[in-house]
C-alpha cells in the first residue's frame, strides 16, 4: 500500500487561506441551544391567523417616546454584539416591536436570542435553523412567501415572535413548555432553564 504523503506547504495555505474566506459568523461555534423546531400540520384557521401575522408589513415608530426610552436602557447590554450603536438601537426596537406586536416581553425574546444564536444574524444551526432566533425554514413554506430568507432582521424577528407566541398559546400561558416546544425539546428542562436564567442574569430589568 503506497504511503500518504502529508500536504505541501502550497496545499496547507490554500486550504487556510479557503478558511478565512468564510463568513465569520459560521467560524463561531454554534449557540448553546439552537433551535429545532418540529413540523406540526396547522389547521386553515390557525394557519392563515399565523400568515396574516407574519406577511403583515407594519414596523416600529421612532416617535414613540416609550419605545426610545427603553431602546437607550437597553442599548449597553446590546453594544457588544453588534458593529455600532446604530445597528444595536435599531435592532432593539424590532426586538421591542415584534415581541409587544406578539404579546410577549421583549426582554424574554433578548434571552432567547442569546440562547439560539448568541446574536448571530447568520448564524445557521446542525438542524438548519436560520438567524438570531433561529427559525425553522419549514415555516417560510407554511406562513410566508416563496423563498422568502430568514436571515433578514425584521423577517426573522416576526417569524420568531409569531411561532413562541402560537406555541405559547398552545401551552395556555405556560412559557416554559412554549420554550421547550421552540427549541422542539418539549418534555425536557434544559432548554427552558438556559432561556430563564439568562433573562434574569442579563436581560430583565429590575
Amino acid at each position: 500500500m503506497p504511503t500518504r504523503q502529508p500536504p505541501s506547504l502550497a496545499a496547507r495555505r490554500s486550504a487556510l487561506a479557503a478558511l478565512a474566506a468564510l463568513p465569520a459568523s459560521l467560524l463561531l461555534p454554534y449557540g448553546a441551544s439552537a433551535g429545532d423546531q418540529k413540523y406540526e400540520v396547522l389547521s386553515a384557521s390557525v394557519r392563515a391567523t399565523l400568515a396574516g401575522a407574519v406577511r403583515d408589513r407594519s414596523t416600529f415608530d421612532w416617535n414613540d417616546l416609550d419605545l426610545r426610552a427603553w431602546v437607550r436602557v437597553m442599548t449597553p447590554r446590546v453594544r457588544p454584539y453588534f458593529k455600532d450603536e446604530e445597528n444595536a438601537r435599531n435592532f432593539l426596537a424590532l426586538v421591542s416591536y415584534e415581541a409587544k406586536r406578539s404579546g410577549l416581553d421583549p426582554h424574554m425574546v433578548l434571552a432567547v436570542i442569546e440562547v439560539e444564536s448568541r446574536f448571530r444574524k447568520y448564524a445557521v444551526s446542525k438542524a438548519g435553523a436560520r438567524g438570531y432566533m433561529q427559525v425553522m425554514p419549514f415555516w417560510v413554506k407554511e406562513l410566508g412567501e416563496g423563498s422568502q430568507s430568514l436571515f433578514p432582521e425584521r423577517v426573522n424577528l416576526r417569524y420568531g415572535c409569531v411561532i413562541l407566541r402560537h406555541y405559547l398559546d398552545r401551552e395556555k400561558g405556560n412559557m416554559g413548555n412554549a420554550l421547550a416546544r421552540y427549541n422542539g425539546s418539549l418534555g425536557r428542562d434544559e432548554y427552558p432553564g438556559k432561556v430563564f436564567a439568562a433573562f434574569r442574569s442579563r436581560w430583565a430589568l429590575g
